[in-house]
């Protein structure tokens, strides 16, 4: 009786230490599968970040890009129509325009440069004031100069020339003269035009 109950006590004692070996591979499996789970899961999203970051850039630089491409080629078509605008008037007045610093009344000053970028185009510019003109035709014969969008208009006569801003209505240099327009002037102190009150009559 001795031998039998000694036997079922060693086997109750083994009992508990069974059940832990059996239920550690358990616990260690799921581990196991969560850190495999978690590195398969990973390695999508890490892909997905490398390709949108390479893929982003491409989709931005395109549109801009193009914009660029685009205003480039409006503001050439823009500077090729300014300079077909002209006519063959125009350029003939081009031609008369007095260019060179230029001093006027009360110490101002204008300086009057042809355009190299285009043809016909003047820049003036004084105290205050830079225009950008160009010839317009008039009945009078007289030089005219205009910067539309401004509203400045430069008036060459043979011994003077002024500069008017048509919008305030007022002048912003006046008697300005050149070489040429000096020596017409000198010319007309020493030989006034004859009053026509003055001449004979006729026979």
């Amino acid at each position: 009786m001795i031998r039998p109950l000694l036997a079922t006590a060693a086997v109750l004692a083994l009992l508990p230490g069974l059940a832990l070996a059996e239920n550690a591979p358990a616990k260690t499996a799921p581990k196991a599968a969560v850190k495999a789970k978690a590195a398969k899961g990973s390695t999508p999203r890490a892909a997905d970040k490398t390709v949108v970051a390479k893929a982003a850039p491409t989709a931005r630089r395109t549109p801009a890009q193009a914009t660029a491409t685009a205003a480039a080629a409006a503001a050439a078509t823009g500077a090729a129509t300014a300079r077909a605008s002209l006519g063959p008037e125009e350029l003939e007045i081009a031609k008369r325009v007095y260019v060179g610093e230029m001093a006027c009344e009360l110490g101002a000053s204008v300086r009057v440069a042809a355009d190299a970028q285009e043809p016909g185009h003047f820049h003036l510019e004084g105290k205050g004031f830079k225009f950008h003109m160009a010839p317009v035709t008039t009945s009078t014969g007289a030089v005219r100069l205009e910067d539309h969008k401004a509203g400045a208009v430069w008036l060459q006569i043979a011994n003077k020339s002024m500069l008017m801003d048509q919008k305030r209505g007022q002048r912003l240099a006046d008697e300005c003269k050149g070489p040429e327009q000096v020596a017409v002037a000198e010319a007309q102190k020493k030989a006034p035009p004859q009053n026509l009150l003055d001449a004979p009559p006729p026979k």
